[in-house]
Parts: C-alpha cells; sequence; structure tokens
C-alpha cells in the first residue's frame, strides 16, 4: 500500500464529464490499495472568470478580497470531486485550504506556504476516505484566506506530500511528461524519462510551464519524487528526481524560453555607490521580479543599466524607473517587450566546456543577435528579437543533439 498525492490542473478538471473521469482513475488506485489525497486546481477559465468579475466590480479589487474570491474556483473543484467518488460507491472528503491547514505568508495573491497540518488529513485517511483538498490556497496567521500565485496547486500537492511523507506526488496535466522543449515550437521535441530536480527548477524559472517553480523547489528540499504525466493516459511520464552520476554525461538536458519578459535600459547613469541599490530599491519594495541584469563598463563617470522584468509588470517598472532615472540624473530610459530569453539547462555543463561557444555560433550562423546573457552552473541564458523564437529553439535543439532522431533519452 502507497500514499500517493495526485494532483490535477485546470485542463483535467475542466468539465463535469472530466471531473467523474478523474475520479474513476483515482477510485482505481485506491481499490488497489493505495492511500489516496487528490489536489485539485480549479475548473479550466474559472480563474480567469473570476478575476474578470472582480475588474468588472472595480479597476482595483482589493487583494484580500480578491483572494477569497479566486479560492472559491478551487473549493468548486473539490466539492464535485467528492461527489463524483462519493457517487460511484466510495467515501470521500473535501477539504479547503484552512481546513486542512495550510499556513502561508500574508502577501495576498504571491502567499508562501510556511507549514502544513496533517492531523485532518491523516483522520480522513484513517477512516479509508479519499481526501480531496483545494490547491491554490491557504490561510495567514490572521486566519485570512491567501492564494499562492499562479500554478499554486504544484505547490500545495508537493507540500503535502513533503508533510505527509508521501511515497509520490504524481502531477497529472495535459501534456505527457517533460519535453527536451515545448513540441508545439519543436515537433522534434522528446519527452524525457527523468530530470535532475536542478534542472527542472532552471526549466521552471526559464519559461517551462510544466511545473511550479515553487513546488520543485519545494521537492527538491524534502526529497520528494514527482511524477509528471498525463490525465488522457496511463503511460509514463517523466520523474523529477535528486541527480545522479550519469546524469552529467548529458551535454544539455533541454531547451527553454520564455517570451513573458522585457527589457528595460537607463542611458548614462552615474556610475557611483549606491546607485543601483536607489534604483533597485522601489521595484523590489513593489514585488516586482527583476531577472537578467548587465551593467555597461563606465566612460566618463557614466555607465549603462539593462535589466529585464516579467512583461505584466513592464509599464509599472517603466514608470518607477523613470522617475529613479530622472532623481539620479540619468539621460533616459528605453523599454522593450518584443524580447525572448533563450536558455539551454543540463548539469553536464559543469563538467564540458565550450557549451557557450557553441550556442553563440548557432545563433551567430541564423542571423540572430544576442542583446543579454547570463549564466549559471546549469543554464546559459540569452535574450534575443522575439520574432527569432522559434528558429532559435529548432537549431539550438538540434544541435545539442535533442532531437528525437538524435539519441537516447537522458
Amino acid at each position: 500500500m502507497a500514499l500517493i498525492v495526485q494532483k490535477y490542473g485546470g485542463t483535467s478538471v475542466g468539465s463535469i464529464e472530466k471531473i467523474r473521469s478523474v475520479a474513476e482513475r483515482v477510485v482505481e488506485l485506491y481499490k488497489e490499495g493505495n492511500q489516496m489525497v487528490v489536489v485539485l486546481s480549479a475548473m479550466a477559465g474559472q480563474t480567469d472568470h473570476l478575476i474578470k468579475l472582480a475588474q468588472e466590480m472595480t479597476n482595483d479589487p482589493d487583494p484580500r478580497e480578491l483572494d477569497v474570491l479566486l479560492a472559491t474556483g478551487e473549493q468548486a473543484s473539490v466539492a464535485l470531486f467528492a461527489m463524483a467518488v462519493k457517487s460511484m460507491g466510495y467515501e470521500a472528503s473535501s477539504l479547503l485550504g484552512f481546513q486542512v491547514a495550510i499556513h502561508t505568508s500574508r502577501l495576498f495573491g504571491k502567499a508562501r506556504i510556511h507549514d502544513v497540518e496533517t492531523r485532518r488529513i491523516k483522520e480522513e485517511l484513517d477512516k479509508k476516505r479519499i481526501v480531496a483538498v483545494a490547491g491554490f490556497q491557504g490561510l495567514d496567521r490572521r486566519g485570512n484566506i491567501t492564494t499562492l500565485g499562479r500554478g499554486g496547486s504544484d505547490t500545495t500537492a508537493v507540500a503535502l506530500a513533503a508533510a505527509l511523507n508521501a511515497d509520490v506526488c504524481e502531477i497529472l496535466t495535459d501534456v505527457k511528461g517533460v519535453y527536451t522543449t515545448d513540441p508545439s515550437i519543436c515537433p522534434k521535441a522528446r519527452k524525457m524519462d527523468r530530470i535532475s530536480y536542478d534542472e527542472m527548477l532552471e526549466m521552471a524559472s526559464l519559461g517551462a510551464k510544466v511545473l511550479q517553480i515553487r513546488s520543485v523547489e519545494f521537492a527538491k528540499k524534502f526529497n520528494v519524487p514527482i511524477h509528471v504525466r498525463s490525465t488522457f493516459s496511463k503511460e509514463r511520464g517523466t520523474m523529477v528526481v535528486a541527480e545522479t552520476e550519469d546524469m552529467e554525461k548529458v551535454l544539455v538536458s533541454g531547451v527553454a524560453f520564455d517570451k513573458n519578459e522585457a527589457r528595460i535600459t537607463i542611458k548614462k547613469v552615474p556610475d557611483r555607490p549606491g546607485i543601483a541599490a536607489k534604483i533597485f530599491q522601489p521595484l523590489f519594495k513593489a514585488g516586482i521580479i527583476v531577472d537578467m541584469i548587465v551593467q555597461n563598463t563606465s566612460e566618463d563617470g557614466k555607465t549603462d543599466l539593462t535589466f529585464t522584468v516579467p512583461k505584466s509588470e513592464f509599464r509599472k517598472t517603466l514608470s518607477m524607473v523613470t522617475q529613479q532615472a530622472e532623481e539620479i540624473q540619468a539621460e533616459k530610459v528605453l523599454g522593450d517587450e518584443n524580447i525572448t530569453k533563450i536558455s539551454i539547462v543540463g548539469v553536464g555543463m559543469r563538467s564540458h566546456a565550450g557549451v557557450a561557444q557553441k550556442m553563440f555560433e548557432v545563433l551567430a550562423r541564423e542571423n540572430i543577435n544576442i542583446m543579454m546573457i547570463s549564466t549559471s552552473e546549469i543554464k546559459i541564458s540569452c535574450v534575443i528579437d522575439q520574432k527569432y523564437t522559434e528558429l532559435a529553439v529548432r537549431v539550438i535543439h538540434t544541435a545539442f543533439g535533442l532531437d528525437d532522431d538524435q539519441g537516447e533519452e537522458s
């Protein structure tokens, strides 16, 4: 008998028929003697619908009340799922985030999980019930309902798996696993049998949509094996696990890209101590995530500073930075939303030289200009013009031997 935590995304529970199908799949595992904890997202499109309702009420919805509203999407999913299970003759119990309880920070809309109580879930499991937990939500220390941000149900599932010491956490979605890159962009992309936590962290942070980055952080910290697989197939998916020695034999494991970033450049910034802190401090306080940062060599006491932010924060950031530029007497501020960050990821980079050079040469052959470069121990990222995204992904994918007709899966 195993304790299995499963998470089903919005497309997996997008209709009554799909919820009933999920219930049948869960019951099948339950009948094999497994204890089942199921985390559900809101039905596909429901969260967007709730946000639209809030925006129709007011242009600036109160963050606390917005979280109360958004949490109802997952509440509907778990209730319907429990009804489906009971209609099949099996016991089930639906629990909301505050009933579990999943304790979080108080940053509405972007709350972080602090700890998870397990008593209530264990009581339900001891009664031989299938437990359905609403994903994406928790409560702060004052008892307010909070939400974890987009993809938060992944984090809920992994956090529960860690707290319950589950045998596995299965993330079921509309794809068959983790691919070497987006199959819709590169038809030759391959599904990987397994990928390390570190590689998955980089892929998630660089634009891969399969797993939410905080869920992978939880999994790595508590050594929770994640199985990413399809809701609509029994086929084995991709295991996200601790790194093994043979993983380093593969130079590059995947190619990721992110079109949801924007670039901001401040020209002729005074090059003296404290200026960078003055520019970025307001952004950090506003919760704006700054990604790549490049500063040019100083000339005559002036330098250019370029950085990237999420495209959704571009206008807000541009306004704040323009004000800061005036205060520090910089020359001007430029912005560009038509960029893509393309990256290669692989633990094999730690022990192989010349990887960056090969990536740069591949892009140069296609006359694709590199605007910014960022590296870590297992990744290299380049910012390019967005119109070259698909071409860049395909040629890099082929150059590093990732096409499905070029070799074995890692």
